[in-house]
């Protein structure tokens, strides 16, 4: 079975947040066949049935967004999106917004952990610096995105996207992030402030409060319930770049490793616009940012990996794209009972 591409990745880029929002709710879907066939290799390689675990299943989900009975993953790509969070001045890090552009710095410099962490998984790492001379609006006031600035962030993340890769992993930089995160779930799924406010780069516990108070804020600031609505009142120019470069991924059939905390807020939105909107997306970890469970929780998503890990930068899901990888190979590359001559149970 020949790898397809649906005739909708071809689709050009939305200009109005009106029409990302059609967008979301006509997205394409895997290809069924492919997946079947998939199932059916699965069920007569050389091992006990489910002896491979989630790997099995993981297989098959990237073998049916691919369009292909044995894919293979060659390509992936890694792309981390910076911003400025106007919301930082509030005190809500234990690092000043500077920290950003050094940050951007260091990546493109080779000496991040996530530069080292795609060496190690063979993928290209993409760095896209998003106006980081220019805050987004103080959210506690009102929307921190203007539509323009909602629609730039989106395209930057659309056109951030290899056409030829065949994964895709997006992470962000952006001191104060995490705020505006938790600020996103808390209006996504109610419940209180401190239900979704964590320590995120390590502030104090006495410090907390006065996060969480930003968070409902921001909040009662920012009414909107639509998705889009959420993420450019609560989010960043980061994260709207996320949730653009996982809309063009699925037109473009390329499965996605979703990282930690920040990035499944941002993408939460979108499943907010439309309940299949992250089905070709996996929960590459689970963060040690305290509500990152509970967010998950709500996606339906349980993580490949929970090592304790709340760097962001898209670390999490670059090294989850080895276990893919893992999984991948073992589906595409063993032999079947037939093909071995082994006797089957």
């Amino acid at each position: 079975m020949s790898q397809a591409q649906p005739a909708s990745s071809a689709a050009s880029l939305p200009k109005t947040l009106q029409e990302w929002s059609a967008l979301l709710k006509t997205l394409p879907q895997a290809d069924a066949a492919a997946a079947q066939a998939a199932r059916a290799r699965n069920g007569v390689l050389t091992k006990p049935p489910g002896a491979l675990g989630r790997l099995e299943e993981l297989a098959i989900w990237y073998a049916g967004w691919r369009g292909t009975e044995k894919p293979s993953v060659e390509r992936p790509q890694v792309i981390v999106f910076a911003g400025i969070h106007g919301v930082a001045a509030r005190g809500v890090s234990a690092f000043p917004g500077e920290v950003t552009v050094q940050m951007v710095a260091n990546f493109e410099h080779g000496g991040a952990a996530i530069n080292q962490l795609c060496k190690a998984a063979g993928a290209t790492l993409s760095v896209i610096p998003l106006a980081l001379d220019t805050p987004t609006a103080d959210f506690t006031q009102g929307p921190a995105l203007s539509d323009a600035d909602m629609l730039e962030a989106l395209a930057a993340g659309w056109n951030a996207v290899d056409p030829q890769a065949d994964l895709l992993v997006v992470g962000e930089m952006g001191i104060a992030n995490t705020t505006s995160a938790a600020a996103i779930y808390l209006a996504l799924y109610g419940g209180s402030a401190l239900d979704w406010t964590g320590l995120g780069t390590g502030i104090s516990e006495e410090a907390l409060p006065l996060k969480a108070q930003v968070v409902a804020d921001g909040v009662a600031a920012n009414p909107g319930q639509g998705g889009l609505e959420i993420l450019a009142g609560l989010g960043g120019r980061e994260l709207a770049a996320m949730a653009g470069a996982v809309v063009r991924a699925r037109l473009l059939s390329i499965p996605v490793i979703m990282d930690g905390f920040v990035c499944t807020a941002a993408l939460s939105c979108l499943a907010r616009e439309s309940a299949d909107a992250l089905d070709h997306v996996v929960a590459g970890h689970g963060s040690a940012e305290q509500a990152h469970g509970a967010a998950l929780a709500k996606l339906g998503m349980v993580p490949l990996l929970d090592l304790g890990m709340r760097l962001g930068e898209a670390s999490g899901g670059a090294l989850a794209i080895q276990v893919l990888k893992g999984a991948v190979a073992c589906h595409s590359g063993m032999a079947t009972f037939a093909e071995a001559g082994v006797s089957e149970g």
